[in-house]
């Protein structure tokens, strides 16, 4: 699909007028225009494409950043932070990590300029599948960055939507975006803002909420909070009060949305690699008509795989490597086209319905039902 971009002033900053292409899932090489000190340990990294792409999506959902890192092929997702209502470029938020391989590597090494691939956009966290005319935005640390993507959006478009958004941080200088969002508030009615500050530092002025959010905080912040389409994001711990605090409320759960995807938890990979082993155990017993045949149409290569094992699994036996970031259906990055066969999949939100219907499937979660050939 392109959109006619009608001519502008020619002149060396102006725009030059293109048949603009517009983004659709998949992998796409960006460059590093931008990178915005917002906190302390908090950078935002804005992105283009070489020839001007429109990155239209879904408030809320992310993209997987295909990078090398020591020689190593390494794949992470984060959400954008940015809203559709600027199309020409993306932008992603990350807090530096003591330790994360990844957020380190980009706070010390991606500058204007470097181009690398992304994988995207996708997610089922958004506010365009359960809109709402009245939302709460609830969000802990670097978690801001889906809710505020919403909240730009909504600003932006002049949505009629009744927005309270509150925001909990570790201390007043660790509220990432805090200048944007006061000045949101001060422009349009229907934002409501609040912030919360776990603690304060010394000489630091402060006149929002201290400590946690609880149901006194909530009471004051969103008395109608029952009435609300609730969206939350945050470190687990966060989430975990924020659903604890809404369920002791009795608060319909259906209105309850929640990011749930990051790193791969600890042990996924190995526990991939022990499922590996017992199901090849489990293999050595079977008989050959017990076995499914997974064919890689590129090269040709077939492997006979157990019962319940993913094509993932079969792509593995062959030391075939398909990029993926979580294992668990949410990143998205390891689709595959199913050309001959079926196979079923149990995913988290990491591919479209259009993609689905094309036959593609996210490798990490989907199982043969039969001899199937995949084009990879």
């Amino acid at each position: 699909m392109t959109t006619s971009i009608a001519p502008g002033p020619a002149n060396s900053d102006s725009f030059i007028p293109v048949n603009t292409q517009t983004w659709v899932n998949g992998r796409h090489v960006v460059r590093c225009v931008k990178v915005i000190q917002e906190t302390r340990d908090v950078r935002t990294f804005c992105f283009m494409a070489e020839q001007p792409v429109m990155f239209f999506f879904k408030p809320g959902q992310f993209v997987t950043l295909e990078l090398e890192i020591d020689e190593q092929q390494v794949m992470r997702s984060y959400t954008i932070s940015s809203s559709p209502s600027v199309p020409y470029s993306f932008s992603i938020t990350v807090k530096r990590n003591p330790g994360g391989l990844v957020s380190n590597w980009l706070h010390d090494n991606l500058e204007e300029g470097q181009e690398l691939a992304v994988h995207g956009p996708v997610g089922i966290f958004n506010c365009i599948d359960s809109p709402a005319e009245k939302v709460l935005l609830l969000s802990g640390g670097v978690g801001i960055t889906p809710v505020m993507s919403m909240a730009r959006w909504w600003f932006d478009t002049n949505a009629d939507v009744d927005m309270v958004f509150s925001h909990s941080a570790r201390t007043p200088d660790d509220i990432v975006f805090r200048r944007e969002l006061e000045h949101m508030a001060s422009r349009v009615h229907n934002f409501s803002l609040h912030l919360i500050a776990e603690r304060i530092e010394n000489g630091q002025a402060w006149h929002g909420y201290r400590g946690y959010l609880d149901q006194s905080k909530l009471e004051m912040i969103a008395p109608d909070f029952m009435e609300r389409e609730v969206y939350c994001c945050g470190p687990a711990p966060y989430m975990n009060a924020v659903k604890n605090l809404l369920q002791q409320n009795g608060f319909d759960m259906d209105r309850y949305h929640e990011e749930s995807f990051g790193e791969a938890p600890p042990g996924v990979e190995e526990k991939a690699i022990e499922d590996a082993e017992i199901a090849q155990e489990e293999a050595d017993a079977l008989t050959k008509s017990d076995m499914t045949k997974v064919t890689f149409s590129n090269n040709g290569e077939s492997v006979s795989i157990a019962p319940g094992e993913t094509i993932h699994s079969a792509a593995a036996r062959l030391n075939l490597n398909i990029p993926k970031a979580c294992g668990m259906g949410i990143c998205g990055t390891c689709k595959v086209l199913v050309k001959e066969g079926e196979a079923s999949m149990t995913h988290n939100g990491g591919i479209t319905d259009d993609d689905v219907a094309a036959g593609y499937v996210l490798s990490c979660c989907s199982v043969p039902e039969g001899d199937v050939v995949v084009e990879y």
